[in-house]
Protein backbone atom coordinates (compact mmCIF):
# COMPACT_ATOMS: atom_id res chain seq x y z
CA UNK A 1 0.00 0.00 0.00
CA UNK A 2 2.88 2.33 0.63
CA UNK A 3 4.29 1.88 -2.81
CA UNK A 4 0.81 2.09 -4.18
CA UNK A 5 -0.14 5.50 -2.79
CA UNK A 6 3.36 7.03 -3.19
CA UNK A 7 3.06 6.09 -6.83
CA UNK A 8 -0.26 7.88 -6.95
CA UNK A 9 2.11 10.68 -6.06
CA UNK A 10 4.62 10.47 -7.11
CA UNK A 11 3.44 8.95 -11.28
CA UNK A 12 42.45 23.67 -16.35
CA UNK A 13 43.08 26.20 -14.70
CA UNK A 14 46.21 26.31 -15.66
CA UNK A 15 49.62 28.05 -13.91
CA UNK A 16 49.84 31.59 -15.53
CA UNK A 17 52.95 34.30 -14.95
CA UNK A 18 51.89 37.60 -13.36
CA UNK A 19 51.81 39.25 -16.91
CA UNK A 20 49.87 36.40 -18.42
CA UNK A 21 47.07 37.40 -15.72
CA UNK A 22 47.27 40.49 -15.90
CA UNK A 23 46.69 40.40 -19.77
CA UNK A 24 44.01 38.40 -19.32
CA UNK A 25 42.16 40.91 -17.23
CA UNK A 26 42.39 43.40 -19.29
CA UNK A 27 40.96 41.66 -21.81
CA UNK A 28 37.75 40.79 -19.35
CA UNK A 29 37.80 44.38 -18.50
CA UNK A 30 37.80 45.52 -22.12
CA UNK A 31 35.21 42.90 -23.16
CA UNK A 32 32.90 44.61 -20.39
CA UNK A 33 33.73 47.97 -21.54
CA UNK A 34 32.72 47.25 -25.03
CA UNK A 35 29.46 45.48 -24.22
CA UNK A 36 28.73 47.95 -21.67
CA UNK A 37 29.02 50.87 -24.10
CA UNK A 38 27.04 48.49 -26.78
CA UNK A 39 24.23 48.26 -24.58
CA UNK A 40 23.82 51.48 -23.82
CA UNK A 41 24.02 53.58 -26.53
CA UNK A 42 20.50 55.34 -26.84
CA UNK A 43 19.94 55.46 -23.26
CA UNK A 44 16.47 57.60 -23.58
CA UNK A 45 15.54 54.84 -26.51
CA UNK A 46 16.19 51.61 -24.17
CA UNK A 47 14.69 52.95 -21.04
CA UNK A 48 12.71 50.33 -18.88
CA UNK A 49 10.43 51.14 -16.13
CA UNK A 50 9.25 48.82 -13.64
CA UNK A 51 5.93 48.99 -12.08
CA UNK A 52 4.86 48.58 -8.54
CA UNK A 53 7.94 49.26 -6.77
CA UNK A 54 6.29 51.83 -4.83
CA UNK A 55 4.46 50.85 -1.42
CA UNK A 56 0.75 50.81 -2.43
CA UNK A 57 0.52 52.12 1.22
CA UNK A 58 1.97 55.49 0.89
CA UNK A 59 -0.66 56.53 -1.75
CA UNK A 60 -3.56 54.60 -0.30
CA UNK A 61 -2.99 56.40 3.32
CA UNK A 62 -1.37 59.50 1.73
CA UNK A 63 2.09 59.56 3.31
CA UNK A 64 4.83 61.80 3.40
CA UNK A 65 8.16 61.37 3.79
CA UNK A 66 10.06 62.43 6.51
CA UNK A 67 13.45 62.69 5.27
CA UNK A 68 15.65 61.11 2.52
CA UNK A 69 17.66 58.11 3.24
CA UNK A 70 20.79 59.27 4.58
CA UNK A 71 23.54 58.98 1.06
CA UNK A 72 26.22 56.93 3.04
CA UNK A 73 23.76 54.29 3.45
CA UNK A 74 24.42 50.78 1.14
CA UNK A 75 21.60 48.96 -0.10
CA UNK A 76 21.76 45.56 -1.37
CA UNK A 77 19.90 44.91 -4.78
CA UNK A 78 19.04 42.28 -7.03
CA UNK A 79 19.00 42.82 -10.77
CA UNK A 80 16.87 40.16 -12.83
CA UNK A 81 16.96 38.77 -16.26
CA UNK A 82 14.33 37.01 -18.03
CA UNK A 83 15.05 33.43 -18.92
CA UNK A 84 15.25 33.00 -22.87
CA UNK A 85 12.94 30.60 -25.13
CA UNK A 86 10.24 31.76 -22.61
CA UNK A 87 7.39 29.72 -24.74
CA UNK A 88 9.75 27.09 -24.62
CA UNK A 89 9.87 27.00 -21.08
CA UNK A 90 6.32 26.95 -20.48
CA UNK A 91 6.25 24.26 -22.84
CA UNK A 92 8.43 21.81 -21.06
CA UNK A 93 6.92 22.26 -17.70
CA UNK A 94 3.54 21.66 -19.05
CA UNK A 95 5.28 18.44 -20.74
CA UNK A 96 7.27 17.50 -17.56
CA UNK A 97 3.80 17.10 -15.46
CA UNK A 98 1.89 15.46 -18.58
CA UNK A 99 2.05 11.63 -17.77
CA UNK A 100 1.09 11.42 -21.35
CA UNK A 101 4.13 13.33 -22.40
CA UNK A 102 7.32 11.87 -23.29
CA UNK A 103 8.93 14.56 -21.44
CA UNK A 104 6.90 13.15 -18.45
CA UNK A 105 9.53 13.69 -15.56
CA UNK A 106 12.43 13.61 -17.70
CA UNK A 107 13.65 16.50 -15.45
CA UNK A 108 16.82 19.07 -16.00
CA UNK A 109 20.05 19.47 -14.53
CA UNK A 110 21.15 22.98 -13.32
CA UNK A 111 23.61 23.09 -16.15
CA UNK A 112 21.03 21.99 -18.66
CA UNK A 113 18.78 24.43 -17.25
CA UNK A 114 21.05 27.04 -18.17
CA UNK A 115 22.25 26.35 -21.03
CA UNK A 116 18.51 26.25 -22.85
CA UNK A 117 16.59 28.79 -21.10
CA UNK A 118 19.25 31.26 -18.76
CA UNK A 119 19.98 34.87 -20.32
CA UNK A 120 23.08 34.73 -22.56
CA UNK A 121 26.58 35.80 -21.39
CA UNK A 122 26.53 38.73 -23.47
CA UNK A 123 23.52 40.26 -21.54
CA UNK A 124 24.73 39.12 -18.14
CA UNK A 125 28.15 40.41 -18.44
CA UNK A 126 26.33 43.97 -20.51
CA UNK A 127 23.67 44.33 -17.16
CA UNK A 128 27.49 43.94 -15.04
CA UNK A 129 29.38 46.56 -16.76
CA UNK A 130 25.76 48.77 -16.32
CA UNK A 131 25.48 48.71 -13.01
CA UNK A 132 29.36 48.50 -12.38
CA UNK A 133 29.68 52.39 -14.40
CA UNK A 134 26.99 53.51 -12.11
CA UNK A 135 28.94 53.03 -9.02
CA UNK A 136 27.36 49.77 -7.86
CA UNK A 137 29.44 47.08 -6.64
CA UNK A 138 28.90 43.50 -7.81
CA UNK A 139 28.28 41.20 -4.73
CA UNK A 140 27.03 38.19 -6.38
CA UNK A 141 26.93 35.94 -9.90
CA UNK A 142 24.20 33.34 -9.94
CA UNK A 143 25.24 30.08 -12.46
CA UNK A 144 22.07 30.45 -14.12
CA UNK A 145 22.87 33.85 -15.06
CA UNK A 146 19.76 35.41 -14.37
CA UNK A 147 20.12 37.53 -11.24
CA UNK A 148 22.97 39.93 -10.87
CA UNK A 149 23.16 40.81 -6.53
CA UNK A 150 24.82 44.46 -6.38
CA UNK A 151 25.08 47.06 -3.39
CA UNK A 152 26.20 50.41 -3.67
CA UNK A 153 25.05 53.89 -1.43
CA UNK A 154 22.21 56.07 -2.32
CA UNK A 155 23.64 58.35 -4.69
CA UNK A 156 24.66 55.29 -7.04
CA UNK A 157 21.47 53.51 -6.65
CA UNK A 158 19.34 56.99 -7.03
CA UNK A 159 21.81 57.61 -10.12
CA UNK A 160 21.38 54.18 -11.67
CA UNK A 161 17.81 53.71 -11.48
CA UNK A 162 16.42 57.22 -11.63
CA UNK A 163 14.85 57.24 -8.29
CA UNK A 164 14.77 59.49 -4.85
CA UNK A 165 15.30 57.21 -2.02
CA UNK A 166 12.73 58.31 1.04
CA UNK A 167 12.15 57.69 4.90
CA UNK A 168 8.89 57.64 5.84
CA UNK A 169 7.22 56.80 9.43
CA UNK A 170 5.45 53.12 9.00
CA UNK A 171 1.71 53.02 9.84
CA UNK A 172 1.73 50.00 11.95
CA UNK A 173 4.89 49.32 12.69
CA UNK A 174 7.36 51.38 15.87
CA UNK A 175 10.03 51.85 13.02
CA UNK A 176 10.47 54.01 9.81
CA UNK A 177 11.01 52.01 6.43
CA UNK A 178 12.35 53.42 2.94
CA UNK A 179 10.75 53.50 -0.11
CA UNK A 180 11.84 55.13 -3.89
CA UNK A 181 9.41 58.18 -4.85
CA UNK A 182 8.49 56.58 -8.10
CA UNK A 183 9.18 53.54 -10.24
CA UNK A 184 12.86 52.74 -10.95
CA UNK A 185 13.49 52.80 -14.69
CA UNK A 186 16.97 51.01 -15.77
CA UNK A 187 19.06 52.82 -18.92
CA UNK A 188 20.41 49.21 -21.13
CA UNK A 189 19.02 47.71 -24.26
CA UNK A 190 19.33 44.59 -22.50
CA UNK A 191 16.11 43.32 -21.15
CA UNK A 192 15.94 43.31 -17.71
CA UNK A 193 13.47 41.75 -15.99
CA UNK A 194 12.95 43.55 -12.39
CA UNK A 195 14.89 44.54 -9.78
CA UNK A 196 14.67 44.18 -5.80
CA UNK A 197 15.56 45.55 -2.50
CA UNK A 198 14.57 49.02 -3.18
CA UNK A 199 12.17 49.23 -0.21
CA UNK A 200 11.45 47.52 3.00
CA UNK A 201 8.28 48.37 4.00
CA UNK A 202 7.73 44.68 4.32
CA UNK A 203 10.18 42.99 6.69
CA UNK A 204 10.56 38.72 6.61
CA UNK A 205 8.41 37.67 9.20
CA UNK A 206 7.46 34.03 10.55
CA UNK A 207 3.89 32.62 10.82
CA UNK A 208 4.93 30.75 14.17
CA UNK A 209 2.52 31.62 17.33
CA UNK A 210 3.94 30.69 20.65
CA UNK A 211 1.06 30.02 23.02
CA UNK A 212 2.78 28.96 26.25
CA UNK A 213 6.38 28.86 26.97
CA UNK A 214 6.72 25.25 28.47
CA UNK A 215 9.68 25.35 30.85
CA UNK A 216 9.01 28.47 32.45
CA UNK A 217 5.24 27.16 32.93
CA UNK A 218 2.99 30.24 31.89
CA UNK A 219 -0.18 29.03 30.68
CA UNK A 220 -2.38 25.79 31.08
CA UNK A 221 -3.36 24.92 27.91
CA UNK A 222 -5.65 21.61 27.77
CA UNK A 223 -4.11 18.16 27.14
CA UNK A 224 -4.23 17.37 23.23
CA UNK A 225 -3.51 14.08 23.39
CA UNK A 226 0.36 14.54 21.90
CA UNK A 227 3.50 13.22 23.87
CA UNK A 228 4.69 16.56 24.31
CA UNK A 229 4.52 18.27 27.71
CA UNK A 230 1.06 19.74 28.45
CA UNK A 231 -0.31 16.87 25.96
CA UNK A 232 1.38 18.86 23.07
CA UNK A 233 2.17 17.30 19.67
CA UNK A 234 6.11 16.74 19.03
CA UNK A 235 7.87 13.74 17.21
CA UNK A 236 6.56 10.90 16.54
CA UNK A 237 3.08 11.66 17.01
CA UNK A 238 2.93 12.94 13.75
CA UNK A 239 4.29 9.80 12.06
CA UNK A 240 1.55 7.75 13.93
CA UNK A 241 -1.17 9.79 13.38
CA UNK A 242 -0.65 9.94 9.62
CA UNK A 243 1.74 7.55 8.55
CA UNK A 244 0.75 4.61 10.91
CA UNK A 245 3.65 1.80 10.80
CA UNK A 246 4.95 3.11 7.69
CA UNK A 247 8.90 2.16 7.31
CA UNK A 248 9.93 4.98 4.95
CA UNK A 249 11.83 7.64 6.95
CA UNK A 250 13.35 9.61 4.13
CA UNK A 251 16.50 7.77 3.82
CA UNK A 252 18.77 9.63 1.24
CA UNK A 253 16.94 11.87 0.99
CA UNK A 254 17.23 16.39 1.71
CA UNK A 255 15.01 18.71 3.12
CA UNK A 256 15.86 22.16 1.84
CA UNK A 257 14.43 25.34 4.57
CA UNK A 258 14.28 28.80 3.12
CA UNK A 259 14.90 31.26 6.09
CA UNK A 260 15.43 34.56 7.30
CA UNK A 261 17.14 34.03 10.53
CA UNK A 262 19.73 31.44 12.66
CA UNK A 263 18.95 28.79 14.85
CA UNK A 264 21.03 27.03 18.06
CA UNK A 265 21.75 24.03 16.77
CA UNK A 266 21.74 22.67 20.72
CA UNK A 267 18.02 23.77 20.20
CA UNK A 268 17.64 20.70 17.44
CA UNK A 269 19.38 18.25 19.13
CA UNK A 270 17.62 18.73 22.77
CA UNK A 271 14.66 18.29 20.79
CA UNK A 272 15.36 15.02 18.75
CA UNK A 273 16.93 13.75 22.03
CA UNK A 274 13.32 14.53 24.35
CA UNK A 275 11.36 13.08 21.35
CA UNK A 276 13.11 10.22 20.84
CA UNK A 277 14.04 11.04 17.36
CA UNK A 278 18.17 10.17 16.28
CA UNK A 279 19.80 13.05 14.92
CA UNK A 280 19.92 14.33 11.50
CA UNK A 281 22.46 16.13 10.22
CA UNK A 282 22.67 19.82 9.68
CA UNK A 283 23.83 22.17 6.37
CA UNK A 284 23.81 25.72 6.89
CA UNK A 285 24.38 28.14 3.86
CA UNK A 286 24.63 31.11 4.38
CA UNK A 287 23.71 34.26 1.82
CA UNK A 288 23.58 37.98 1.48
CA UNK A 289 26.22 38.02 3.84
CA UNK A 290 24.38 36.89 7.13
CA UNK A 291 26.19 36.22 9.76
CA UNK A 292 24.24 32.35 10.78
CA UNK A 293 23.68 33.62 14.34
CA UNK A 294 20.27 33.60 15.84
CA UNK A 295 17.91 36.65 16.00
CA UNK A 296 14.98 37.22 17.32
CA UNK A 297 12.52 35.10 15.20
CA UNK A 298 15.04 31.60 15.64
CA UNK A 299 11.94 29.84 16.41
CA UNK A 300 10.77 29.83 13.23
CA UNK A 301 14.29 28.36 11.93
CA UNK A 302 14.03 25.64 14.61
CA UNK A 303 10.22 24.63 14.09
CA UNK A 304 10.81 24.45 10.66
CA UNK A 305 14.20 21.76 11.33
CA UNK A 306 12.03 20.37 13.71
CA UNK A 307 9.10 19.54 11.85
CA UNK A 308 10.37 18.16 8.65
CA UNK A 309 13.00 16.03 11.08
CA UNK A 310 9.77 14.62 13.03
CA UNK A 311 7.90 13.49 9.52
CA UNK A 312 10.81 12.24 8.24
CA UNK A 313 13.70 11.25 10.63
CA UNK A 314 15.84 9.34 8.41
CA UNK A 315 16.91 12.19 6.46
CA UNK A 316 20.35 12.66 5.26
CA UNK A 317 20.21 16.28 6.12
CA UNK A 318 18.22 19.33 6.24
CA UNK A 319 19.98 22.21 4.21
CA UNK A 320 19.38 25.68 5.78
CA UNK A 321 19.70 28.44 3.25
CA UNK A 322 19.59 32.09 5.63
CA UNK A 323 19.94 34.98 4.04
CA UNK A 324 17.61 38.23 3.40
CA UNK A 325 16.15 37.93 -0.06
CA UNK A 326 13.83 35.10 -1.03
CA UNK A 327 14.63 35.49 -4.99
CA UNK A 328 18.60 35.08 -3.73
CA UNK A 329 17.92 32.01 -1.73
CA UNK A 330 15.26 30.54 -4.55
CA UNK A 331 18.13 30.69 -6.74
CA UNK A 332 20.53 28.76 -4.14
CA UNK A 333 18.26 26.44 -4.24
CA UNK A 334 18.09 25.78 -7.65
CA UNK A 335 21.53 26.03 -8.12
CA UNK A 336 22.43 23.45 -5.68
CA UNK A 337 19.65 21.00 -7.05
CA UNK A 338 20.44 19.28 -3.61
CA UNK A 339 17.06 18.47 -2.22
CA UNK A 340 13.98 16.98 -3.60
CA UNK A 341 11.80 18.88 -1.04
CA UNK A 342 12.16 22.66 0.12
CA UNK A 343 9.83 24.48 2.37
CA UNK A 344 9.27 28.02 3.14
CA UNK A 345 6.86 29.62 6.43
CA UNK A 346 7.58 33.46 5.89
CA UNK A 347 5.56 36.57 4.93
CA UNK A 348 5.86 38.72 3.35
CA UNK A 349 4.42 36.27 0.62
CA UNK A 350 6.98 37.39 -2.60
CA UNK A 351 5.04 37.71 -5.52
CA UNK A 352 8.17 39.30 -7.43
CA UNK A 353 8.97 37.68 -11.25
CA UNK A 354 12.01 37.31 -9.87
CA UNK A 355 10.58 34.39 -7.43
CA UNK A 356 8.02 33.17 -9.98
CA UNK A 357 11.26 32.57 -11.98
CA UNK A 358 13.31 30.24 -9.01
CA UNK A 359 10.40 28.75 -9.05
CA UNK A 360 10.16 27.46 -12.57
CA UNK A 361 13.66 26.22 -12.27
CA UNK A 362 12.99 23.76 -8.95
CA UNK A 363 9.76 22.80 -11.45
CA UNK A 364 12.24 21.83 -14.29
CA UNK A 365 15.03 20.47 -12.16
CA UNK A 366 11.95 18.30 -10.05
CA UNK A 367 11.89 19.81 -7.28
CA UNK A 368 8.95 20.40 -4.80
CA UNK A 369 8.21 23.67 -3.03
CA UNK A 370 6.26 23.76 -0.37
CA UNK A 371 4.66 27.39 1.11
CA UNK A 372 2.46 28.01 4.75
CA UNK A 373 -0.42 29.80 3.38
CA UNK A 374 -0.52 32.09 6.35
CA UNK A 375 -2.42 32.67 9.58
CA UNK A 376 -4.38 35.37 8.74
CA UNK A 377 -7.74 33.40 7.71
CA UNK A 378 -9.56 33.80 4.99
CA UNK A 379 -8.43 36.17 2.33
CA UNK A 380 -11.83 37.19 0.12
CA UNK A 381 -11.35 37.49 -3.47
CA UNK A 382 -9.78 40.15 -4.93
CA UNK A 383 -8.46 41.05 -1.05
CA UNK A 384 -5.83 38.04 -0.55
CA UNK A 385 -2.32 39.68 1.05
CA UNK A 386 -1.16 36.42 -0.17
CA UNK A 387 -1.25 36.12 -3.89
CA UNK A 388 -0.73 32.09 -4.14
CA UNK A 389 2.10 31.94 -6.81
CA UNK A 390 0.72 29.08 -8.54
CA UNK A 391 4.47 27.29 -8.78
CA UNK A 392 4.05 27.02 -4.77
CA UNK A 393 2.24 23.98 -3.53
CA UNK A 394 0.62 26.39 -0.45
CA UNK A 395 -0.35 24.29 2.63
CA UNK A 396 -2.96 25.12 5.19
CA UNK A 397 -3.29 24.24 8.77
CA UNK A 398 -5.79 21.95 10.78
CA UNK A 399 -5.92 21.08 13.96
CA UNK A 400 -5.68 17.37 14.99
CA UNK A 401 -7.24 14.57 17.47
CA UNK A 402 -5.67 11.42 18.18
CA UNK A 403 -6.12 8.59 20.44
CA UNK A 404 -3.38 9.65 22.69
CA UNK A 405 0.57 9.78 22.68
CA UNK A 406 1.74 8.21 19.67
CA UNK A 407 -1.82 7.43 19.05
CA UNK A 408 -3.70 6.39 15.72
CA UNK A 409 -5.68 9.22 13.64
CA UNK A 410 -8.98 9.96 15.43
CA UNK A 411 -9.96 13.87 13.58
CA UNK A 412 -9.06 16.83 11.99
CA UNK A 413 -11.19 20.36 11.62
CA UNK A 414 -9.79 23.93 10.02
CA UNK A 415 -7.34 25.53 12.65
CA UNK A 416 -8.85 28.51 13.84
CA UNK A 417 -8.13 29.90 17.30
CA UNK A 418 -10.62 32.57 17.10
CA UNK A 419 -8.18 35.28 17.67
CA UNK A 420 -7.49 36.25 14.16
CA UNK A 421 -5.30 33.30 13.65
CA UNK A 422 -6.38 30.57 11.21
CA UNK A 423 -5.54 28.74 7.86
CA UNK A 424 -4.55 31.18 5.37
CA UNK A 425 -6.84 30.81 2.43
CA UNK A 426 -8.18 32.76 -0.09
CA UNK A 427 -8.27 33.91 -4.05
CA UNK A 428 -5.55 35.39 -5.75
CA UNK A 429 -5.30 38.69 -7.25
CA UNK A 430 -3.00 38.62 -9.25
CA UNK A 431 -2.69 35.10 -10.79
CA UNK A 432 -5.32 33.12 -12.97
CA UNK A 433 -6.40 30.22 -12.16
CA UNK A 434 -3.64 27.37 -13.53
CA UNK A 435 -4.38 24.11 -15.90
CA UNK A 436 -4.67 21.92 -12.58
CA UNK A 437 -7.25 23.66 -10.90
CA UNK A 438 -9.52 24.70 -13.19
CA UNK A 439 -11.87 21.22 -13.00
CA UNK A 440 -12.53 21.69 -9.14
CA UNK A 441 -15.73 22.37 -8.58
CA UNK A 442 -16.22 26.14 -7.48
CA UNK A 443 -20.15 26.20 -6.78
CA UNK A 444 -20.43 25.53 -3.04
CA UNK A 445 -16.77 26.55 -1.78
CA UNK A 446 -17.03 29.87 -2.82
CA UNK A 447 -13.62 29.23 -4.83
CA UNK A 448 -13.11 31.21 -8.32
CA UNK A 449 -13.12 30.02 -11.27
CA UNK A 450 -10.98 32.65 -13.47
CA UNK A 451 -8.12 33.31 -10.21
CA UNK A 452 -5.83 31.16 -8.25
CA UNK A 453 -7.32 29.90 -4.97
CA UNK A 454 -5.36 28.31 -1.84
CA UNK A 455 -4.19 26.55 -0.16
CA UNK A 456 -3.56 22.97 -2.26
CA UNK A 457 -3.57 20.97 0.78
CA UNK A 458 -2.95 21.31 4.52
CA UNK A 459 -1.40 19.50 7.68
CA UNK A 460 -1.27 20.02 11.27
CA UNK A 461 -0.98 23.79 12.80
CA UNK A 462 -2.05 23.42 16.39
CA UNK A 463 -0.79 22.10 19.67
CA UNK A 464 2.66 21.20 18.75
CA UNK A 465 6.03 21.50 20.50
CA UNK A 466 8.81 23.55 19.81
CA UNK A 467 12.50 24.31 20.84
CA UNK A 468 14.14 27.01 20.57
CA UNK A 469 15.70 30.44 22.10
CA UNK A 470 18.16 28.74 23.49
CA UNK A 471 16.97 25.26 25.39
CA UNK A 472 13.62 27.02 25.53
CA UNK A 473 10.41 25.23 25.03
CA UNK A 474 7.20 26.12 23.44
CA UNK A 475 3.86 25.13 22.22
CA UNK A 476 3.13 26.53 19.26
CA UNK A 477 0.41 27.05 16.38
CA UNK A 478 0.72 28.13 12.71
CA UNK A 479 1.01 27.10 9.33
CA UNK A 480 5.16 27.09 9.77
CA UNK A 481 4.22 23.50 11.81
CA UNK A 482 2.34 22.13 8.79
CA UNK A 483 4.71 23.37 5.35
CA UNK A 484 7.96 21.85 6.89
CA UNK A 485 6.01 18.27 7.96
CA UNK A 486 4.95 18.26 4.35
CA UNK A 487 8.11 18.65 3.18
CA UNK A 488 9.22 15.92 5.65
CA UNK A 489 6.30 13.46 4.04
CA UNK A 490 7.64 14.40 0.80
CA UNK A 491 11.45 13.00 1.60
CA UNK A 492 9.05 9.68 2.13
CA UNK A 493 7.42 9.54 -0.91
CA UNK A 494 10.52 10.13 -3.24
CA UNK A 495 12.32 7.82 -0.90
CA UNK A 496 10.15 5.16 -1.97
CA UNK A 497 10.44 6.75 -5.81
CA UNK A 498 14.60 6.27 -5.67
CA UNK A 499 13.58 2.56 -4.73
CA UNK A 500 11.44 1.74 -7.56
CA UNK A 501 14.21 3.46 -9.76
CA UNK A 502 11.90 6.33 -10.53
CA UNK A 503 12.37 10.42 -10.88
CA UNK A 504 11.22 12.31 -7.84
CA UNK A 505 7.71 13.84 -8.02
CA UNK A 506 8.73 17.13 -8.23
CA UNK A 507 6.00 20.08 -8.46
CA UNK A 508 3.42 18.67 -6.58
CA UNK A 509 0.23 20.32 -7.31
CA UNK A 510 -0.80 18.40 -11.05
CA UNK A 511 -0.70 15.15 -9.05
CA UNK A 512 -2.79 16.30 -6.33
CA UNK A 513 -5.29 18.20 -8.24
CA UNK A 514 -5.89 14.74 -10.13
CA UNK A 515 -5.79 12.74 -6.99
CA UNK A 516 -8.51 14.73 -5.68
CA UNK A 517 -10.59 14.64 -8.92
CA UNK A 518 -10.20 11.06 -8.98
CA UNK A 519 -11.60 7.48 -7.61
CA UNK A 520 -8.84 7.41 -5.00
CA UNK A 521 -9.07 10.83 -3.07
CA UNK A 522 -10.17 9.10 0.11
CA UNK A 523 -7.32 6.56 -0.09
CA UNK A 524 -4.91 9.33 -0.25
CA UNK A 525 -6.52 12.49 1.62
CA UNK A 526 -8.25 12.80 4.84
CA UNK A 527 -10.66 15.19 3.60
CA UNK A 528 -11.40 17.78 6.16
CA UNK A 529 -15.04 19.12 6.54
CA UNK A 530 -15.82 20.72 9.82
CA UNK A 531 -14.66 23.99 10.69
CA UNK A 532 -13.81 27.16 8.79
CA UNK A 533 -11.44 29.99 8.69
CA UNK A 534 -13.79 32.75 9.17
CA UNK A 535 -12.80 36.10 11.21
CA UNK A 536 -14.36 39.31 12.06
CA UNK A 537 -13.40 41.15 8.91
CA UNK A 538 -14.59 38.01 7.06
CA UNK A 539 -17.62 36.43 8.67
CA UNK A 540 -18.94 34.74 5.81
CA UNK A 541 -15.66 33.34 4.10
CA UNK A 542 -14.29 30.57 4.15
CA UNK A 543 -16.01 26.83 5.46
CA UNK A 544 -14.86 23.04 5.10
CA UNK A 545 -16.53 21.42 2.47
CA UNK A 546 -16.54 17.82 1.25
CA UNK A 547 -13.44 17.94 -1.48
CA UNK A 548 -11.53 21.11 -1.60
CA UNK A 549 -11.96 24.23 -0.09
CA UNK A 550 -10.15 27.45 0.56
CA UNK A 551 -9.41 26.35 4.41
CA UNK A 552 -7.58 23.61 3.44
CA UNK A 553 -7.34 22.52 -0.04
CA UNK A 554 -7.92 19.06 -0.38
CA UNK A 555 -7.01 17.77 3.39
CA UNK A 556 -4.21 16.16 5.06
CA UNK A 557 -1.99 12.82 3.56
CA UNK A 558 -2.18 9.90 4.44
CA UNK A 559 0.23 6.95 3.83
CA UNK A 560 -0.72 3.62 4.36
CA UNK A 561 1.32 0.50 5.25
Amino acid sequence: MAERHAGMIHNAVLRQTRNSHMRTKGVAVLFALVLFIFSTAGFARAAQTFPNHVPVVITNLNLRPVGRLPAATRLNLAIGLPWRNREALTNLLRNLYDPASRDFHHFLSPQQFAERFGPTTNDYEAVIAFAQAQGLTVTRRHPNRVLVDVSGPVPAVERAFHVHMLVYHHPTEARDFYAPDTDPTFDTAVSVLDINGLDNYELPTSYVHIETNLLQGSGSPTPFAGSGNNGLYRGYDFRDAYLPDVTLTGTGQSVGLLEFDGYYSNDIAIYEQRSGLPPVSLQNVLLDSVSGNPGSQNLEVALDIEMAIAMAPGLSNVIVYEGTSSADILSQMATDDLANQLSSSWKPFDASALTDQDLQELMAQGQSMFQASGDSDAQPALAVSQPGDPYYTLVGGTSLRTTGPFGSWVGESVWNNGNGGGSGGGISAVYSIPSWQQAVDMSVNQGSTTMRNSPDVALTASNVTAIAHNGVGFGVDGTSCAAPLWAGFMALVNEQATNKGMPPVGFLNPAIYAIGLGPDYASCFHDITSGDNTSSSSPDEFYAEPGYDLCTGWGTCVLAP
